[in-house]
């Protein structure tokens, strides 16, 4: 028997880690519980940097704890603040890879979301922090109340991009009501 498609973060890390290497800056836009952001220190090596934001202190505090746990607290810069705000702390053209994870923070307030116009900002703001051959990888739980209409505006968003500066897909499940999508965009 064959191995089953791999979960969306599951997908999205698999290509990400393609392109982090020992060195390498890395943005966890969304922190959450601090998983994608412990798989990013990991990936970037003793040289690299991860800038890691969130909204919700509860979310900062539970990825701290993570990293140290891990002892790879001193490569993470952890930011409470939006995720549109992230040009303040990075540098343009300086990261190789950046994730989102949107929709809410599991065993969270789940009526703290994030927003399509918010995340779209971000966006725009993380397309601009890419490195030439670096990508943005959006994980998208849409399930929930607001979720489809960030979907929607977040597919526009890679829509509109020129596709002479960027490719852009698009990793659904179309057998599975309402399950999360992986959208990919890549700066050429």
């Amino acid at each position: 028997m064959s191995e089953s498609i791999p979960r969306v973060c599951d997908l999205i890390r698999r290509e990400a880690l393609k392109l982090l290497t020992d060195g390498s800056v890395a943005v966890d836009a969304t922190v959450g519980n601090g998983h994608d952001t412990l798989f990013l220190c990991e990936a970037v090596g003793e040289r690299g940097r991860v800038y890691g934001f969130d909204i919700q202190p509860v979310a900062i505090e539970r990825t701290r704890e993570r990293l140290r746990e891990a002892g790879l607290a001193q490569r993470a810069r952890l930011i409470l603040g939006s995720h549109e705000r992230m040009a303040d702390h990075i540098g343009a053209e300086s990261a190789d890879v950046i994730l989102f994870n949107l929709g809410y923070l599991p065993n969270g307030d789940h009526t703290v979301i994030t927003k399509g116009e918010i995340t779209v900002a971000a966006l725009k703001t993380a397309v601009n922090l890419l490195k030439t051959g670096g990508a943005v990888f959006v994980a998208i739980y849409w399930g929930h109340p607001g979720g489809r209409e960030e979907k929607e505006a977040v597919e526009a968003f890679a829509a509109s991009l020129p596709s002479d500066r960027f490719d852009t897909a698009e990793i659904s499940f179309p057998n599975k009501n309402k399950a999360p999508l992986a959208l990919i965009i890549q700066k050429k």
